[in-house]
């Protein structure tokens, strides 16, 4: 089963690379305080449809490059 994530495009200035920025939150184990972390990951973008803004669906894959290890399965929501 692949892994899957819901993120912001948040670098276009690649050819084929998109740069995902994934949010997640959790409480602090200890503070019990909401914590948000962000993590970015370089996805592949076949024909370079997705921007800057854009909301899509990533999904893990075999490694494309040294950093590249998903790719943008779908646009959810485009910027506006």
């Amino acid at each position: 089963m692949q892994k899957t994530r819901i993120g912001l495009v948040v670098s276009d200035r690649m050819n084929k690379t998109r740069v995902v920025a994934v949010e997640r939150t959790f409480r602090h184990a200890q503070y019990e305080r909401v914590v948000k972390r962000t993590a970015r990951f370089k996805a592949h973008d076949e024909r370079n449809e997705s921007h800057v803004g854009d909301r899509v669906l990533i999904i893990e894959t075999r490694p494309l490059s040294k950093d590249k290890r998903w790719r943008i399965k779908e646009i959810l929501q485009r910027a506006s």
